[in-house]
């Protein structure tokens, strides 16, 4: 049922997708549905290209017969695609499980707009109870996890390395901080590279429950 309320997101976010846009495709296993149903409507006649934030659904993209450019020569995109380990209703995210989130925060801010996919187990009443991702230069690995201790939180060091050669320290905090606060110290850290908190990036979430798919806003969004 999962899976099912997945493909279901994804696929209404999908049906955003006009001809000649370059659209943005995220990663992890919700944005897997959405690369399927696209390179589906791809095959019946949409022309479209997209940009990865990942090595890996580039390579999922490209089997399925979607050009994907080097995003190191575009400047905007029209459309992102992707999914979040956390979502609540002013559309904050906690992003950054599959080690992608600084890539998916540098595509996400050359987007016209971005759309959130996932299923309700990934809906929130606040963010916070997900472990925060903290992207880090290798080098500054020690000085970086102090400086996250320091703020309360328990860190771990992620196994292997992202797609950009660096490490994730994986945050946890038992009393989440107010989350501005939190990424404007985490943007003031040096070493820090990026994080997975997404505060602005997010336009609209489509969350599937049981078969039924939701569409927030954030220009419906009041206050």
């Amino acid at each position: 049922m999962q899976d099912d309320d997945k493909r279901l997101a994804a696929e209404a976010a999908v049906g955003e997708v006009r001809d000649g846009m370059l659209v943005g495709l995220g990663t992890g296993s919700t944005v897997r549905f959405a690369i399927e149903a696209l390179a589906r409507r791809v095959a019946e006649g949409l022309r479209i290209e997209a940009v990865s934030t990942s090595h890996d659904s580039a390579a999922k993209a490209g089997a399925l017969g979607i050009v994907v450019r080097d995003f190191a020569t575009i400047a905007r995109v029209d459309l992102t695609i992707d999914g979040a380990d956390e979502i609540d209703a002013r559309l904050w995210a906690i992003k950054g499980a599959g080690g992608a989130m600084l890539r998916e925060k540098v595509v996400a801010a050359a987007s016209t707009r971005m759309v959130v996919i996932a299923d309700a187990s990934k809906r929130v009443a606040a963010i916070g109870a997900a472990k925060l991702p903290v992207e880090v230069l290798p080098f500054a690995r020690a000085y970086v996890a102090e400086r996250l201790a320091m703020l309360d939180a328990a860190v771990t060091v992620r196994d292997g390395v992202t797609d950009n050669g660096n490490l994730v320290l994986d945050a946890r905090f038992a009393a989440f901080p107010d989350a501005r606060g939190l990424a404007a110290a985490l943007d003031a850290t040096p070493g820090v590279l990026g994080h997975g908190l997404f505060l602005d990036e997010v336009d609209a979430t489509y969350v599937a429950d049981d078969g039924v798919v939701t569409r927030l806003e954030r220009a419906d969004l009041s206050g």
